[in-house]
Order: C-alpha cells, then sequence, then structure tokens
C-alpha cells in the first residue's frame, strides 16, 4: 500500500530519534516523579515528626506536578493512552481509512498548536514570581509551549514511521491550516460549546486523541464569538490542573506500580485462589477476587486492566477459557480500580465538585461490594465448560496466603482509614502509600533498581495522560458555563419531574449515553458540575449520587465504541476487540442491574434518612 512505511523506514534514523526521544521523555518524567515524591513526603516527615510543615513544600510539588504533565504531553499523542476513538474508522474501506487518518492527526496537530502558541503568548504576557518559591510565573506556560512543540514533532515522526512521510506533511500542513483558521473572525453563533463540541466530537471519531481533539475544539471557537483565544485555553488549563489534591494521582499510580514490579499483586492472587478457587469457575472467581484485593492498592481500572491481560489471562486460556471470554472476565473485574477505594475517578469527581474526598471513599466500599457481588454472579451463569474448580484450601494454606498478602491489602487500609478519618490528606496519603509500597516490596527483597526505574516511567507517563486529559477539559468546561448549559442539563434531568426518583432515572440515561462518547475522566469533568445542582435540588444525597456517577461512568470501560479497558486487554492479549465487546455482554447486563440497585436505594434514600438516623 502507497504510504505506508518499509522496513527501511521502520528502523531508519527517524524512527531511532523517535525511540530515543520517547525513552528520554520517560526517564526524566520518572524523575521528575521521583523529585515530587521526596518534596512531599519530607513535608509528611516534617509535619508528623516535628510539628511544623515545610512552607515551600505545596508550591514546589505543585510546580513539578505541572511539568510531569507537560513532559508526558509528548507521549500522551501517540501511546496506549492516547484516548483514541478508532471503532468507527476501521468500518472504512482502506482509502477512507487513510484519509480519516491523516485527518485526525491535522486535528493532534492543531491541538498541539495550540498548546505550543498559546503557551508562548502567556508566557510573553504574564509577569511576577511565585509567591513562596519566587520562581517566574512565565515558566509554567513555558513549560506547556515546549510541550506543544515536542508534542507536534514526536507526532511528525510516528505519522512517518507509520503511514510514510507524504502523510506526515500533509497532516502537519492541514493542522497548520486549521491553526491559521482561527484568527478569523465571523461570529456567526451564539453558542460556541455547540461549535467546540461538534469540532472536538469529529476529531474523535475520525481517531484524534481526545485531549488534543479537546484543545483543538476550544480554539475554533475564536472566530465564533467565542472568549477563549489561544493564551486564554492555555492559562485556563494550567489553572486546571495545578491543584494540589491531584498530586494524589501520580503517587496512588506509583504504588500501584511498586507492588506490580515487586510482586505483591500475585500474592494476592495466591490468596484469592485459596479463597474461592474451588468454586465453580474457580479462576475467573479468583480473577474476580484478586481485583477487588487489588484495587484497594491500585485506584487504575487501566493499570489493574494491563496487569491482569499479562498474568490472570494466559492462566485462564491454559485452563480451557476461550480467549476472548478470557480477556472479558479480566476487562469486567478491572472496573473495581476506580470504584474501591482509593480511587483516582474519585480523586478526579472531588476536584470538579469539592465534595470530600473521605466520604467518597467511603461510599466507594459499598459500591464495590455490590459490584463484586454482581460480576461474581455473573461469571458464575456464563461460565460454561470450563473445569477449572482447584481444590479447596486448608485453614493452613489460607493463613499462609493471607499472611504473604497482608503487606499489598494493608496498602489500602491503611490510606482509607488514614483519609477518612482525617490523620492524613489525600496527598500525604498517597506519598505514604508509595513509602509502605517500597518498603513492603524492599523488606521483602522483591524490588530492585530496574523494577523501581520502570515503576517510576510507567507511572509518570500514566500521570501526564490523565493530567493532559483532566487540563484540556477545564476550558472546555469554561465554555459550557458561559453558554449556561447546565440550566439546560437541569431542565433536562427534571423533565419528568423534580423528585428523586425522576432526576435519578433521567440523569442515569444522560450518563449513560454521554459515556459512549466520552472518556471516563473527561464525562465526570464535564458533567459532574452540569448534574450535581439538579441532583441536590431533588434532594439526592450528593456523595451517593457522585458514587452512582463513576459507576455509571466505569462500566461504559467494557462498551463500544470507546470501551477503554477492553481495548487495553484486547492489546495486550492481541484478541480482536469486536470479540470481546461481545463475551463481555453477560458481565455488563449484571453490571446494569448493580447500577440500578444502588440508584433506587440512592433515590430511596431521602424518604429512609430520617428513620435510618433515629434507630442510631
Amino acid at each position: 500500500m502507497s504510504g505506508m512505511p518499509g522496513r527501511e523506514e521502520t528502523t531508519g534514523p527517524l524512527a531511532r530519534i523517535e525511540w530515543r526521544l520517547r525513552a528520554a521523555l520517560e526517564i526524566v518524567g520518572g524523575c521528575v516523579l521521583a523529585a515530587l515524591f521526596l518534596v512531599v513526603m519530607a513535608a509528611v516527615l516534617r509535619r508528623y515528626l516535628f510539628g511544623g510543615g515545610l512552607i515551600w513544600s505545596d508550591e514546589l510539588a505543585t510546580w513539578l506536578f505541572l511539568a510531569l504533565i507537560a513532559i508526558g504531553a509528548p507521549l500522551a499523542v501517540t501511546g496506549p493512552l492516547a484516548m483514541r476513538l478508532d471503532v468507527v474508522v476501521k468500518l472504512l474501506p482502506a482509502g477512507g481509512r487513510r484519509a480519516a487518518g491523516v485527518l485526525a492527526e491535522a486535528v493532534a496537530f492543531q491541538g498541539a498548536c495550540v498548546l505550543a502558541l498559546g503557551g508562548a503568548d502567556v508566557a510573553a504576557l504574564v509577569g511576577g514570581h511565585s509567591t513562596v518559591l519566587g520562581l517566574p510565573e512565565w515558566l509554567r506556560f513555558a513549560g506547556f509551549s515546549g510541550a506543544g512543540g515536542l508534542t507536534a514533532l514526536m507526532l511528525f515522526l510516528h505519522i512517518r514511521r507509520e503511514r510514510g512521510a507524504r502523510d506526515a506533511i500533509v497532516a502537519l500542513a492541514m493542522g497548520l491550516c486549521l491553526h491559521a483558521a482561527t484568527r478569523m473572525q465571523a461570529d456567526l453563533v451564539a453558542t460556541p460549546s455547540l461549535v467546540a463540541a461538534s469540532f472536538a466530537g469529529a476529531g474523535l471519531l475520525l481517531g484524534a486523541p481526545l485531549p488534543f481533539a479537546l484543545l483543538a475544539g476550544v480554539s475554533v471557537t475564536a472566530p465564533f464569538g467565542g472568549l477563549m483565544p489561544e493564551p486564554a485555553i492555555v492559562q485556563t488549563m494550567v489553572g486546571g490542573v495545578g491543584k494540589f489534591l491531584l498530586l494524589a494521582i501520580p503517587f496512588f499510580l506509583l504504588a500501584g506500580e511498586l507492588l506490580t514490579e515487586g510482586g505483591l499483586a500475585e500474592r494476592l492472587i495466591r490468596f484469592a485462589a485459596t479463597l474461592v478457587g474451588h468454586w465453580r469457575a474457580g479462576l475467573a472467581q479468583t480473577a474476580l477476587v484478586s481485583s477487588a484485593l487489588f484495587s484497594g492498592a491500585s485506584g487504575s481500572s487501566i493499570a489493574n486492566a494491563a496487569f491482569g491481560a499479562k498474568v490472570m489471562a494466559p492462566t485462564l486460556v491454559a485452563r480451557g477459557y476461550p480467549p476472548a471470554n478470557a480477556a472479558a472476565i479480566v476487562a469486567g473485574v478491572s472496573m473495581l480500580d476506580n470504584i474501591i477505594p482509593p480511587s483516582i475517578a474519585f480523586l478526579i469527581l472531588a476536584s470538579a465538585t469539592n465534595l470530600s474526598v473521605g466520604s467518597l471513599l467511603v461510599g466507594g466500599f459499598v459500591a464495590g461490594g455490590v459490584l463484586t457481588l454482581a460480576l461474581a454472579i455473573g461469571i458464575h451463569l456464563s461460565v460454561r465448560g470450563v473445569a477449572d474448580a482447584a481444590p479447596r484450601a486448608s485453614a493452613a494454606e489460607r493463613g499462609r496466603a493471607l499472611i504473604g498478602a497482608v503487606p499489598a491489602i494493608g496498602l489500602g487500609v491503611v490510606v482509607v482509614v488514614g483519609i477518612r478519618f482525617g490523620v492524613v490528606t489525600v496527598t500525604e496519603a498517597s506519598a505514604l502509600a508509595v513509602a509502605y509500597a517500597a518498603a513492603a516490596c524492599l523488606a521483602l527483597r522483591s524490588l530492585g533498581p530496574r523494577g523501581v526505574a520502570a515503576a517510576l516511567r510507567k507511572a509518570a507517563t500514566e500521570t501526564a495522560a490523565i493530567g493532559l486529559l483532566i487540563g484540556a477539559s477545564a476550558p472546555f468546561a469554561f465554555l459550557l458555563a458561559v453558554d449556561r448549559v447546565s440550566e439546560q442539563m437541569a431542565g433536562l434531568v427534571t423533565a419528568l419531574g423534580a423528585g428523586p426518583y425522576a432526576v435519578t432515572l433521567l440523569a442515569n440515561l444522560v450518563l449513560l449515553v454521554a459515556g459512549l462518547f466520552l472518556d471516563i475522566g473527561a464525562a465526570i469533568l464535564l458533567l459532574a458540575p452540569l448534574l450535581l445542582p439538579a441532583a441536590v435540588a431533588a434532594g439526592l444525597d450528593p456523595i451517593q449520587f457522585g458514587v452512582v456517577l463513576v459507576v455509571n461512568l466505569m462500566i461504559h470501560g467494557l462498551t463500544p465504541p470507546l470501551g477503554i479497558l477492553v481495548y487495553v486487554v484486547s492489546g495486550v492479549m492481541r484478541v480482536p476487540a469486536g470479540a470481546v465487546f461481545r463475551a463481555v455482554l453477560p458481565l455488563l447486563g449484571v453490571l446494569l442491574a448493580a447500577l440500578m440497585v444502588l440508584s433506587l436505594g440512592m433515590a430511596a434514600w431521602p424518604a429512609l434518612a430520617p428513620s435510618a438516623k433515629a434507630l442510631f
């Protein structure tokens, strides 16, 4: 096929430059993450051992977090966490796929231009110095300007290697033309957010990476009366991601990676096997229980899905499970990680709505228990023709397995208890989780310097992708607020009445539809602030509504066309995603039933709460 790279192009000098640039960014990102941990941990030790904090630590940690996102942004445009929707494109003929690919990369180039040029404009305009450290404020924006330039370079090298020089040049030229068009003035529409949503949605359907599609979508509103020129976009983006609470995200990711690299996650699997391995579909039930246990240490469904695809799925296939069914089981049980605390999804929700993280985590335990029970029933009913039940483990075997798993189980307990009872803040708890995981692995001599380096690089890359999405969603959310979309959303969810049952039903329907087309993190950032006021006005408990919202959206990790958990597992196992989507249907059914149970309980709570309080 013309335009496709030959072997000499794949292994040529440009490919080597791309590989070296990627490796260098991962290494630098890992070093920044290590420095971020040391800063926060020093503040924690100072506070609890010597009774006083470090006045410069919070500001320095926030700056390092911003630097980490800027460094990792170029990795988030081409890697597995680019959040690209390719289901629609795959339905096109070969010529259509190629054209769609060029257009998608043009949108990505446009988003990179917004970062590069908008960041440079802000850096040139902003004066002053930071409050404590005295660093020039323009440095923050200059970092994102450099990130945009490196993103464009990385994207060009990637397209050149994958599709050939012609496609790379055409995509770059089209991206520059799109960017130039945003400098025009037309004032044709009254709702710029509609223009942004339409453009970003079109880019997403073509296969553009979601964060850059959002940035490009907001930028094209300028000719249509939008209030966000490029400097304002970058400034809003940096402000949206520069929150101290969000520092917990890289630390929870790092703690999970350390446990995985150190082999403690496999100890959870052995313990789970002693509990449920003798049941019908015992190995699949073991995958479920081990995932529920690992949720208390990871907080990332994507990380758990990748781990399960590498460790559990091959064993399931070897025991007679069809590959698609094994992949569906691993993907299905992985959704628990963003429900059972500590949960990155709840951290994102708290940052978007100012809800209590501790209360959300407690609600996550209840929801996680309901979902785990539902998945256990779904596995029991759906698995057929596989005789994988192991002999019942003795009490001694269970005891030994429990002792081996205690270090990993203890991590989740320490974190959640510390946050819930106000002993430590969320960020401090996440830093302690990293220290706990590292100490446990080193004490057991299961983790060496290479494992620590690998964990830092992986966690840094994942953090950058999540942080970039949070930042890119902030300008989009600003447009929604300006266009008063929250009032329209409130009218939509109260169309059948303002009572708790009607609002619960319509809010769930809105989330179920939106989750088909929005990434989970983006859906939380964009929809939670719009739906929460209507839910509170209907008498629903905001914490319970937040938990139901996250559960609803997490189910979409298993649904087409996005279905990120399915894509992660199918990619690792090299199983067609379509086959996995079909195999996961029974688990989807029980998860939707569990969502209904949680939603009905939430709707009934306003009437039951007075009686419940009287009993206690």
